[in-house]
């Protein structure tokens, strides 16, 4: 079935496309099935190929310097732009003000706004009486459901059969939903029933079909949203595995992601992603990333489930080291370990169906 995007869009990334928090358009220019994406704006590297500075990889998506060049390209090529989405990804998710008034030049521009950052553009008074005066939407994906919409934890995870596989990672901002999709489509082409379960705002923005977003919402409805995420991916399609992204990093100072992730998915294994040539965490120079070691054996404490894979963000590292980084992986943790964005996630294959289902515990997990 053909899928039918919301439509045309130039991705909002100004100054930070080759920066960490630029990790929003690094997604939509990677893949998404919710827009057709047309350009990006940074005036740092307009001109050249998104893909290409991306991962080296031609995309056929300019970099333009600003929203009026994004409007002029798309009608040049005769297909106009309808929304513009924001890449970014800063520290907090706070609005500043130079994106504000670029917000108010895209309204006037006629272009529907998607916003994941915590501070709502539809809460601006102007910006949405700007809106509404141009006949377009502004779309917060991060503002959460009403409570009563929520779920809280029940127990109903346990009645999903699928193997549960979390990627967790050592670090944010280290390519964790980048292999979580990567995986999942290898899956596929090996014709195995797999789903994603997105947890982050980008993941929505992609189209995945079943997900929350995590940081949106009240504590006490994460594991519960999470639990009910995984079950409804499970009772939509009865999947062989389902695949959830995972969030932060269980050590990072700002953002202890995974916790919830452990206990209310209770995944029946775990696939690490981690950057070796990281000495800190991301964004907080001084913060030494925890060893993987422990950082594995953190995850596998918590969660009664093994570690099964590493799989290596080549960032700073040569192209001559990526292999000798993956060896050493190897050989601390015993684990195989390798670049999926250079090799492609065919070689988590056969890991993956080697937990189906007969090497699960009675609990559904991989013993450590």
């Amino acid at each position: 079935m053909k899928h039918v995007h919301d439509g045309n869009a130039v991705v909002y990334c100004q100054a930070a496309y080759t920066t960490s928090n630029g990790k929003t358009a690094h997604g939509l220019v990677r893949r998404t099935l919710r827009y057709r994406v047309l350009s990006v704006i940074d005036a740092t590297c307009a001109g050249q190929d998104a893909g290409s500075l991306l991962d080296g990889k031609h995309r056929d998506i300019p970099v333009v310097a600003d929203i009026e060049e994004a409007v002029k390209v798309a009608r040049h090529t005769g297909v106009p732009l309808t929304h513009l989405v924001v890449g970014l990804a800063p520290d907090g998710g706070r609005l500043a003000p130079d994106l504000r008034t670029d917000m108010l030049v895209a309204i006037r521009s006629g272009l529907h706004v998607d916003s994941g950052l915590h501070d709502f553009l539809g809460d601006d008074p102007e910006l949405r009486r700007l809106a509404a005066q141009q006949g377009v939407t502004i779309r917060d994906v991060r503002r959460p459901p009403p409570l009563d919409g929520l779920h809280f934890f029940s127990g109903k995870i346990e009645q999903v059969e699928s193997l549960v596989i979390a990627v967790l990672g050592t670090d944010s901002a280290v390519g964790k939903r980048t292999t979580a999709w990567m995986l999942v489509e290898a899956m596929k082409s090996a014709g195995i029933c797999t789903e994603l379960v997105g947890t982050g705002q980008t993941t929505w923005m992609q189209g995945a079909r079943f997900g929350l977003v995590l940081d949106s919402l009240p504590n006490d409805f994460v594991a519960g949203e999470i639990e009910h995420a995984v079950w409804n991916a499970w009772q939509d399609s009865h999947p062989d595995v389902i695949v959830i992204e995972g969030q932060g990093s269980l050590m990072h100072p700002a953002y202890p992601g995974g916790f919830e992730i452990l206990a209310a998915a209770r995944p029946g294994a775990v696939i690490m992603q981690h950057a070796p040539a990281r000495r800190d965490y991301d964004g907080f120079p001084g913060y030494p990333v925890a060893p993987l070691e422990t950082q594995i054996r953190a995850v596998e404490l918590i969660s009664g489930a093994a570690v099964v894979a590493v799989t290596v963000n080549h960032e700073h590292l040569a192209p001559g080291h990526i292999a000798n980084a993956c060896r050493d992986i190897t050989a601390a943790t015993g684990l195989p370990a390798f670049d999926v964005v250079l090799r492609g996630a065919a070689p988590l294959v056969p890991i993956v169906r080697e937990l189906m289902p007969a090497a699960t515990t009675s609990t559904g997990r991989v013993k450590p």
